[in-house]
């Protein structure tokens, strides 16, 4: 057996990590379906663009998709439907879309959970603000996160393990209690990574439906009949396919796509 002391150190995981580590595991076995779309986003940049070059003011890009995303589960309400035991389904009146917020202090970064509490009643200029305060407001406590659920995802093993059994079982008894703590559906940006480069994200959620915001690039395209450079995002979709089928996933990704290339409720952003 080699002997050789290999060069290392340990670090304690961040308390924010182990708590999306814990609650990821809350989502359990699901069955999920991915969409890895290419979005045009040029008209819907280019007004963001000459909002910022008029007034000085940077949109929220981020907001934008939530704006559409909201708009768009509200035609297809039953994407963000959730299982109730193996029997039943719950249908959210309200789309409540949760979204990881960086908020900055300074050099100081800190990133925490928010909830757009009834998206589809919202302008864009409101879930643009309300992004924007919690950016440059102060960090609530917990992050965003109910206090309860902090301290139950932060419980040492085998603690936590039983924990997230018992919660696991318990939002599907009533799928209420997750969606009060985390939304009805979520939008991960996973930064934009590798600007300028294709890239898709994919990954899991506690939601029944989510969005992963990956990379934009200029790419060649076909606009009536002509080829012109366009600015093309990397969106990926998930469902629950335990609740949503392969019939209304289309319905619900045609709409938001409609909603976003062509820059659905941007013309707003100037009246006020």
């Amino acid at each position: 057996m080699n002997s050789k002391t290999i060069a290392h150190h340990v670090v304690d995981l961040p308390p924010g990590r182990r708590v999306w580590l814990n609650a990821l595991h809350l989502s359990g076995p699901t069955y999920w379906m991915y969409g890895l779309l290419e979005v045009d986003v040029t008209v819907p940049r280019r007004i963001i663009a000459e909002h910022k070059e008029r007034s000085g003011e940077a949109l929220s890009f981020t907001g934008f998709l939530i704006y559409c995303l909201a708009r768009a589960v509200t035609e297809n309400p039953e994407v963000q439907a959730y299982l109730k035991g193996r029997n039943q389904l719950v249908l959210f009146d309200d789309v409540n879309v949760g979204v990881m917020v960086e908020h900055t202090d300074g050099e100081k970064t800190t990133l925490m959970g928010r909830v757009i509490e009834g998206a589809q009643h919202k302008t864009y200029r409101e879930i643009h603000q309300e992004i924007r305060s919690a950016q440059s407001g102060p960090v609530p406590r917990g992050r965003g996160m109910p206090r309860w659920f902090l301290r139950a995802m932060l419980l040492p093993w085998p603690l936590s393990r039983l924990v997230r059994a018992l919660m696991a079982w318990t939002t599907r008894r009533d799928p209420t209690v997750r969606v009060a703590a985390a939304g009805t559906v979520a939008v991960t940006a996973v930064g934009m990574f590798g600007k300028g480069h294709s890239g898709w994200g994919i990954t899991t959620t506690p939601h029944s439906l989510g969005l992963v915001v990956g990379s934009m690039a200029w790419k060649p395209a076909v606009v009536e009949g002509r080829i012109e450079p366009r600015e093309i995002l990397n969106l990926t979709v998930l469902f629950d396919h335990d609740v949503v089928d392969g019939a209304p996933a289309t319905r619900f990704v045609r709409r938001l796509m409609e909603l976003i290339e062509s820059g659905y409720g941007l013309d707003e952003t100037d009246d006020r």
